[in-house]
């Protein structure tokens, strides 16, 4: 059986135009109730509806998780070569000892025969006639004596020695005494070398016998006939006079 809606449109010019007031009315009448009641709100003060403000959206970046670094891989270290050791070349083997060869047999040795010995004949010569004695050496001449020696002089009156000086300060001091000295004359009589055999205590008196005794003459020692130099002892006293 067929939809009366489906009739109805169908047929629009039956039933739309019996329909079509009536709605317009309805329609109305919504709008005046909707608009008494909008009166009445405004007229009786109700309150206003505060409808609620928006809350500000705040937007904030965040950062993006960072990824954990990865360890570095490292590469596993390559095993160190193997080192082939040489193989121990074998020992040379030992030349085989020869094998000692048999000795040769000995012949056993002969029987020692004894001869009998031939006596032996000991000669001497007879010894020959003595010789005659030589004759015997002269006895060599006795060595001639040496001749004897002079000693040397100092005191010969025609030298003309002077006499040593007094010293100023040994006099006021009232210094004496007796120097010896040893002097070697030379051949030609002239003091070659002046010692000090003994002193006299003072220096002063010790010095001005060397100096005087030093520009003295003397009489060379002789040998013989011939001038020699020799050694002689010289003393030399010092005395003030009245003491």
């Amino acid at each position: 059986m067929p939809h009366p809606g489906a009739v109805a449109a169908r047929r629009p010019g039956v039933r739309l135009a019996a329909r079509t007031p009536g709605r317009i009315a309805l329609a109305s009448l919504v709008a005046l109730a909707h608009a008494a009641a909008l009166g009445a709100l405004i007229h009786f003060g109700m309150d206003k509806i505060e409808l609620p403000q928006p809350m500000p959206v705040q937007v904030a970046l965040i950062a993006a998780p960072q990824a954990e670094p990865q360890p570095a891989v490292v590469p596993a270290p390559e095993p160190p070569p193997k080192v082939q050791r040489p193989e121990p070349t074998p020992p040379k083997p030992a030349p085989p000892k020869p094998r000692p060869k048999p000795l040769a047999k000995r012949p056993p040795p002969a029987p020692v025969t004894e001869s009998p010995a031939a006596p032996t004949q000991i000669t001497t010569a007879a010894p020959p006639p003595a010789a005659e004695a030589a004759p015997a050496a002269p006895a060599p001449a006795p060595a001639a004596a040496p001749a004897p020696l002079t000693a040397a002089r100092f005191d010969a009156a025609y030298l003309n020695n002077p006499a040593p000086a007094y010293p100023m300060l040994s006099r006021r001091m009232r210094e004496e005494g007796q120097v010896m000295l040893r002097v070697l004359v030379s051949a030609d009589g002239l003091p070659d070398r002046i010692e000090l055999r003994t002193t006299s205590g003072s220096e002063r008196l010790d010095r001005a016998a060397q100096d005087a005794v030093a520009r003295w003459r003397f009489v060379p020692a002789r040998r013989g006939e011939q001038a020699v130099e020799a050694w002689v002892l010289v003393p030399i006293v010092f005395k003030l006079q009245g003491s």
